[in-house]
C-alpha cells in the first residue's frame, strides 16, 4: 500500500482546493477594497471579505494574516511605493512638487484606487490600525523616501508637511465634499498645490 501524502499543516483541507483557484489572491484583495470602502474598517471582517471573494476565511489568513494586514495590502495597491518613489525622483528637481501633486490627485481621481483610501481616511481618526496604515504608506514608504531622496534637511518633518497638504485636500474634496474644492478641475488643484509641495520638499 502506498504511503499517503502528508497533509499541509495549519490549513483546513478545503482551503487547499480554494488555493488552486485562479486569481484567488486578487479576488480577496478586490473584495477587501470594496468591503473596507463600503463598510469602514471597524465593520469589515475577514469572514465578510472571504464571503465576498467566494473563498474560505482560512485562505484570507493564509495570504494576508490578520485583518490589519489585509487592510494594508488593499492600500498598497493604490500607492505601489516601490514603483512610485523612483518615478517621483526622476526628472528635474524643480518639478518634483508638480509630479507629486499629479500623482496624488490621480490616485484619488481613479475610482478603483480611491475606494480603499476613503476607508483608511475615514477610519484613521478612530482606529489605530487604520492610522498605522496611513502613516506607513503615505509617510514612511512614500513621502519620507521622496524627501530623503532629495537630500534636504529634516526629511521626515518635510514629508509630514507634504502629507498634511495632500491628506487635507483628500478629506475636504473626497470625504466632506466641500465646495468649490469638491468640484474643482483636477488640473486646477495640481497647479495650486504643486508650488507648496515644491517648497516643503526642496527649499533649504
Amino acid at each position: 500500500m502506498s504511503e499517503a501524502s502528508p497533509r499541509r499543516r495549519g490549513r483546513p483541507a478545503r482551503v487547499a482546493a480554494d488555493d488552486t483557484a485562479p486569481g484567488a489572491r486578487e479576488r480577496i484583495l478586490a473584495a477587501a477594497r470594496t468591503q473596507f470602502a463600503e463598510r469602514g474598517y471597524d465593520k469589515t471582517s475577514v469572514r465578510g471579505i472571504a464571503k465576498a471573494a467566494g473563498v474560505d476565511p482560512a485562505l484570507v489568513h493564509h495570504y494576508f494574516g490578520t485583518k490589519d494586514e489585509v487592510f494594508a495590502a488593499a492600500i498598497e495597491v493604490s500607492f505601489e511605493p516601490t514603483l512610485v518613489v523612483p518615478a517621483l525622483l526622476e526628472g528635474p528637481r524643480e518639478e518634483v512638487g508638480e509630479r507629486l501633486a499629479r500623482f496624488f490627485v490621480g490616485v484619488w481621481e481613479n475610482p478603483a484606487t480611491r475606494a480603499p483610501l476613503l476607508a483608511v481616511i475615514r477610519s484613521a481618526v478612530t482606529h489605530e490600525a487604520a492610522a498605522k496604515v496611513l502613516r506607513t504608506f503615505v509617510l514612511r514608504r512614500l513621502l519620507e523616501r521622496v524627501a530623503s531622496g532629495l537630500a534636504v534637511p529634516d526629511p521626515k518633518f518635510r514629508a509630514e508637511l507634504a502629507a498634511s497638504q495632500m491628506i487635507g485636500i483628500a478629506i475636504l474634496r473626497y470625504v466632506l465634499q466641500v465646495e468649490p474644492l469638491a468640484s474643482a478641475d483636477p488640473e486646477t488643484i495640481v497647479a495650486e498645490v504643486a508650488p507648496t509641495l515644491q517648497r516643503y520638499l526642496t527649499e533649504a
